[in-house]
């Protein structure tokens, strides 16, 4: 599991922790740094997964070029993560220099044992004469592997840890690196696009995350999965004054019957059931049955992120959803981070919400992004007491706390 994120010299940050728990709130007003942030999980699950620094960066917002603060030329992002095998936490980091727009090298990277308290790995430049690196690698003083690079210290465009972990072996020290990569590789982004979401899809296992393959996803689901899917939408629907979503399923079409249609069963009176396509169904249906199958099927333990996740639905099923991603998250023990910037979704929070909502917001003096704990800002009991964080968000009065609020 994630427990942290670091950014230092990052987009808009200077310096900032994000904190990961069971249900994360990551809120803020729009250009605040919430994106910024969901990037840098973007960056560091492909960098582990074996992708070059430069192809990575050029396909963010921005371009590489902007990845910088203040147009700066290095970067860098850590993590803290737990293992759900060993329990065991490890620290991550990478420092990244950008020479200029097309290319990006390793500066240095590090993984921490924190309860063994030892690097696990550690690169560290030999010589300027040469312009080598290396990686020191291994579970204990007795093990140790010296990896040279054979490359120009400026052609180390991939991370050490990517490398190791495909490499492969069946030693404990692969095993680390392996549950390392796994983590971030379970780290998925959703943010469902209605409108990419209305036409048939491939027959695939795996949510996009712009969910524009759900029919595709659903209709793999074997006859008993669905029929666990289909109870669990009604368990929750159910409770909502209209219950019109009865039932979810999609079907194979065309001669192959590689590509699937999402269909639904409304029921807006009661004992008339209509069946509908996705090309009928609105906008806030289609979003609700995307979370609902991320939830459902991404594996045990990995983690969820959800952006904007009230785009698109009224406010009437807010609590719903949230009922919904604190029940299945903890039975199904996922990590859930969404952001938000909805005062009617932030009304509906309960008050032992408030140590997990995140604010994003800027700098009065510096405009750089900060990210501060609610309950760390400036005189929040007292603004607390005084109205409801939907209208203290609306009226700017969090931010400007928290703008005042120093580290």
């Amino acid at each position: 599991m994630l427990k942290k994120l670091i950014l230092k010299n990052w987009k808009s940050f200077r310096y900032a922790e994000l904190p990961i728990d069971s249900l994360t709130v990551l809120i803020g007003a729009n250009a605040s740094g919430k994106s910024n942030a969901i990037e840098a999980l973007k960056f560091l699950k492909k960098v582990v997964s074996g992708d070059k620094f430069d192809s990575i960066l050029a396909n963010m917002r921005g371009g590489q070029e902007r990845i910088v603060l203040h147009n700066g030329s290095e970067f860098s992002l850590a993590m803290i993560l737990q293992s759900s095998n060993t329990q065991q936490d490890y620290t991550y980091e990478i420092d990244i220099e950008v020479i200029d727009k097309i290319k990006s090298v390793l500066q240095s990277e590090s993984l921490f044992d924190n309860n063994r308290n030892q690097y696990l790995i550690k690169t560290k430049e030999i010589s300027k004469i040469n312009n080598r690196f290396y990686a020191k690698v291994g579970i204990d003083e007795r093990w140790e592997a010296k990896i040279a690079s054979s490359l120009p210290l400026y052609d180390i465009e991939y991370s050490v840890l990517g490398t190791f972990s495909r490499i492969g072996g069946r030693t404990e020290f692969h095993g680390i690196l392996q549950n390392i990569t796994q983590i971030l590789a379970d780290v998925f982004i959703l943010n469902p696009k209605p409108e990419k979401m209305r036409n048939y899809a491939p027959i695939t296992q795996d949510l996009l995350t712009d969910a524009s393959n759900l029919a595709g996803v659903i209709a793999q689901l074997s006859e008993q999965q669905l029929s666990q899917f289909n109870q669990t939408i009604y368990s929750y629907v159910k409770h909502l004054p209209e219950r019109d979503i009865q039932r979810v399923w999609a079907t194979p079409v065309g001669e192959l019957g590689t590509d699937a249609m999402l269909y639904c069963e409304e029921e807006w009176k009661p004992g008339e059931k209509i069946k509908i396509d996705a090309r009928s169904m609105s906008d806030g249906t289609l979003r609700f049955i995307a979370i609902l199958t991320a939830l459902l099927t991404r594996p045990q333990g990995s983690q969820l992120i959800i952006e904007d996740i009230d785009d698109g639905l009224h406010p009437s099923r807010f609590d719903l959803l949230l009922k919904m991603l604190q029940e299945i998250g903890s039975q199904r023990k996922i990590d859930i981070l969404v952001t938000t910037h909805n005062p009617a979704f932030l009304d509906r929070l309960s008050p032992d919400m408030t140590p997990f909502i995140i604010v994003a917001h800027r700098d009065s003096e510096t405009g750089e992004s900060r990210l501060t704990p609610l309950e760390e800002i400036d005189n929040f009991p007292k603004l607390y007491a005084s109205d409801s964080i939907g209208n203290l968000v609306t009226k700017g009065a969090i931010e400007r706390s928290a703008a005042r609020t120093q580290d």
